[in-house]
């Protein structure tokens, strides 16, 4: 008897699912243990499911196939078939980086040779690491504006979610994490403030202490304290001090002396 192979296809795009699933169904020993219509769900599929292969859209609203790779992490990620209407620069890297794609809309013999090379993947790994290699890879190549993210990947409780940037209102160092404060709301990521603040984009946010990055917009006003420094008060009423050695970001920020 053919193994089973248990598969998670994961696109925004009914017509899509649909057309894979039917594919999939004429395959011998392939079997459909879920589907997903945004990256979220994804993401908290793969961890739930564990398949062993995924059909991944790279192009979903909200959070796209990066993102979900980047919430599961690349370690923890089965076999992927990326699903993709990219650019014939994308289509190279994922070439040059042996990973595999159907390119939208693509015919029965297509589906056939991706499947063929995912299980062939799957008896040669060995568990070396090459293919979370591959999978870090691509996102490296084909994301380079992650490093100056719309989004922030949030874990807890047990789900996903993806937190987009403008709606944080302030960032805080909370140990070994970084707290966004999200409205009546804050969530813990494992990341510095270094880092954080790297991905931000400088119109946008400022850093304004050691411990606190501001969203510029929520900024209501500044009051004068001592020894140099400032209150900065947001408009949801928290007070915040600005450090000296940050006031001149935020004058460079807002165009004003301060």
């Amino acid at each position: 008897m053919t193994p089973r192979t248990r598969v998670l296809i994961a696109d925004d795009e009914p017509l899509a699912r649909e057309r894979l699933r039917t594919l999939l169904h004429d395959e011998p020993g392939m079997e459909i243990v879920g589907e997903a219509a945004d990256g979220t769900t994804a993401a908290e599929s793969i961890l739930a499911l564990n398949p062993d292969i995924v059909f991944l859209d790279v192009q979903m609203p909200g959070a796209d196939g990066f993102d979900v790779i980047e919430a599961v992490g690349p370690e923890r990620m089965p076999f992927v078939v990326f699903v993709t209407a990219f650019d014939r620069y994308a289509l190279r890297a994922f070439d040059v980086h042996a990973l595999d794609y159907l390119l939208k809309p693509f015919d029965r013999d297509r589906f056939r040779q991706a499947v063929s090379r995912a299980r062939q993947q799957m008896t040669r790994n060995n568990g070396n690491g090459e293919v979370e290699r591959r999978l870090a890879a691509i996102m490296e190549d084909l994301r380079p504006a992650k490093h100056k993210t719309d989004r922030f990947v949030v874990k807890s409780g047990g789900r996903i979610f993806f937190v987009r940037t403008a709606e944080i209102d302030w960032i805080e160092a909370a140990g070994n994490y970084v707290k966004l404060h999200v409205g009546n709301d804050s969530h813990l990521i494992r990341e510095t403030m270094n880092a954080v603040e790297g991905r931000l984009s400088p119109d946008a946010f400022v850093r304004i202490h050691r411990c606190h990055i501001v969203n510029i917009e929520q900024v209501r006003e500044l009051q004068p304290w001592f020894n140099g420094e400032y209150v900065v008060f947001l408009k949801n009423g928290t007070r915040l001090t600005l450090s000296r050695g940050y006031r001149e970001r935020l004058q460079e920020r807002v165009g004003k002396p301060i």
